[in-house]
């Protein structure tokens, strides 16, 4: 075990980068001027967005006993996390020339990147399920859906997505780079990292694809199957309540397309990169985690109703 560590130091100490040069999303001044204040009004919108949704579910006792919304919390939290890993820096890279992060950084952004984002994956599965258990098993939701089992849910998803980072890093830690420096990106990312290793990266992007490229595809055929089984369910069983139960699918259907969907293109492809992989990614980091707490509450009376109760309460006016 010794032996192995040492061997890993003495690559890493071989190695002669000790930081990366991002290219961002432009390379000219006045766009990214412009730029700058798109994505701080995006950052400021996931902030207080996804901030309202947790203290509103804090704030009701009946929210925060119901399961969904207990799963909501934790994706607001997600989301607001997530969005931290990469927008801070690249505002902070759009008022700058150069846009450099240290080797140490960019391992810490992979890290949290793939810890929040497979977590978000986890978390959404266990969401379709507790919607499959509330359409098609109501009378025993509560009963199967206790408070226990949904504890114990969101930290398998907390334990996987640890799980699923660390093998990330672990796949660029052992890899020595020597240059070239520069990632096509706005932020740090293991399919962009590892093509800069000076050595063939054909396994560790094989490996690449069996675990984030198919994580990314059978969360999302699992979600997609689930949720064609409540709609069905919903057409064929009841006749009251369908059209909040189609909304309630359709809000979460919208959510698992746009987070999903950019990572089985980024990540299912091993060996070539596109110029659209960027926007991919700006949806991905970016754009899902500021609509999400939107699709979540505009279509959601239930939070419309608590929020306006916690307008009321504490004299703010909320604009709706």
């Amino acid at each position: 075990m010794s032996l192995g560590i040492l061997d890993l130091m003495k690559k890493r100490n071989d190695s002669k980068v000790t930081e990366f040069v991002l290219l961002g999303l432009s390379s000219s001044w006045e766009l990214q001027l412009f730029l700058f204040l798109i994505f701080l009004f995006f950052y400021m919108t996931v902030v207080l967005g996804n901030l309202l949704i947790i203290v509103t579910v804090r704030a009701d006792a009946h929210l925060l006993q119901s399961p969904m919304y207990y799963f909501l919390g934790h994706l607001s939290f997600i989301d607001l996390c997530l969005s931290c890993v990469t927008v801070p820096k690249m505002l902070g890279d759009f008022l700058q020339q150069d846009k450099i992060i240290s080797f140490s950084g960019c391992l810490a952004q992979i890290y949290f990147l793939h810890f929040l984002g497979a977590s978000e994956m986890f978390l959404l599965t266990v969401m379709a399920y507790d919607r499959y258990v509330a359409i098609c098993n109501p009378l025993h939701y509560l009963t199967v859906m206790n408070r226990q089992l949904c504890f114990q849910l969101v930290f398998a998803c907390w334990c996987g997505g640890f799980i699923h980072s660390l093998t990330q890093v672990t796949l660029v830690i052992q890899l020595p780079f020597c240059g070239p420096t520069e990632l096509d990106n706005f932020y740090c990312d293991v399919p962009q990292v590892i093509k800069l290793a000076c050595t063939d990266t054909y396994v560790v992007e094989v490996l690449m694809v069996s675990n984030s490229g198919l994580l990314s595809l059978v969360c999302f055929l699992v979600l997609l199957f689930s949720y064609a089984i409540i709609l069905i369910t919903v057409r064929t069983r009841f006749r009251q309540g369908h059209s909040k139960a189609l909304s309630t699918c359709a809000s979460h259907l919208t959510v698992v397309s746009l987070i999903f969907v950019p990572c089985v293109f980024i990540y299912l492809r091993p060996f070539c990169s596109f110029s659209v992989d960027k926007v991919f990614s700006v949806f991905y980091t970016v754009i899902t985690p500021m609509l999400n707490p939107l699709i979540y509450t505009l279509r959601n009376a239930e939070m419309k109703t608590v929020m306006k109760k916690l307008r009321k309460a504490c004299g703010i006016l909320l604009p709706y």
